[in-house]
């Protein structure tokens, strides 16, 4: 293929749209509104998501986001800083462990979808 791709950005589900978007803005996230059914949520240019009011269990249970950090370490506490556990009932956030490529850390948002915090060995 000789097309050259400059970035990825998934469409996931919200199981309660409002406590999502409440969620992905507190976690530091810019929000587009799109429609009152559909908002994109970025940091930078290269990351970003679609934020959709649709909730189908399966496919929420199963999605998972993976985004690449400089330092987890530094990440994980900026994530237990921001104290999301205690404002989203659903919301946790699981400690840095260290795997054979890397390490990360995870947080579930407020409809279960898992997001991995990573940073690969150099």
């Amino acid at each position: 293929m000789k097309i050259t791709a400059t970035a990825i950005k998934p469409f996931i589900g919200a199981k309660n749209f409002e406590e999502s978007r409440s969620f992905y803005q507190a976690l530091g996230f810019s929000e587009s509104v799109i429609s009152p059914q559909l908002s994109y949520f970025q940091i930078n240019d290269n990351i970003g998501f679609y934020l959709q009011n649709a909730y189908v269990k399966d496919w929420v249970d199963n999605t998972m986001v993976f985004v690449e950090v400089a330092d987890v370490d530094t990440y994980y506490q900026e994530l237990l800083s921001l104290n999301l556990s205690s404002k989203f009932s659903q919301v946790r956030l699981l400690p840095v462990r260290i795997e054979s490529w890397g390490k990360e850390c995870f947080l579930h948002d407020p409809s279960g979808i898992l997001w991995h915090f990573g940073q690969f060995n150099s």
